[in-house]
């Protein structure tokens, strides 16, 4: 099951670009990383500038709202725009898991998080580890039964 526009614009109300459907391949905070279909989220400068995540294959983005977006970005090019990026990856990645909670399908195909800036997810006391995340709602799920 892949993360999908929609899925975003369930998150963010302040958007540009086209709304068509789109399913990420992957989720990434470094535009130096290969992301097919991916969306970019540049959570500080070392994420690295858009147009290397464009040519890495993103194809769409969270971007911080004081922040001018670039000239040369596409006006089709799906936007959604936030006071605070960090938090917003990590909305995102509640959001996904939520959305997987419960499918057992072990063949699914589903989107990859591409994180590398580990103090994002060292902010928080919880794993952003997506299998680590359904390792553990699997064994809460069956623990539940079994009582």
């Amino acid at each position: 099951m892949f993360l999908a526009l929609k899925d975003l614009a369930r998150l963010f109300t302040d958007k540009r670009g086209t709304q068509d459907e789109i399913l990420f391949r992957t989720v990434s905070d470094s535009a130096a990383l290969e992301q097919s279909k991916g969306l970019f989220v540049p959570i500080n400068k070392e994420s690295g500038e858009l147009l290397e995540a464009i040519s890495n294959g993103a194809v769409a983005a969270i971007w911080e709202k004081d922040v001018t977006l670039p000239h040369y970005l596409p006006n089709q090019f799906p936007i959604f725009l936030t006071k605070d990026p960090a938090e917003a990856l990590r909305d995102i990645i509640n959001l996904y898991i939520e959305k997987i909670d419960g499918e057992t399908n072990k063949h699914m195909e589903r989107t990859i998080f591409k994180i590398s800036n580990k103090k994002l997810l060292n902010k928080n006391n919880q794993t952003y580890d997506i299998a680590g995340q359904l390792a553990m709602l699997k064994s809460e799920n069956n623990q539940e039964r079994r009582g």
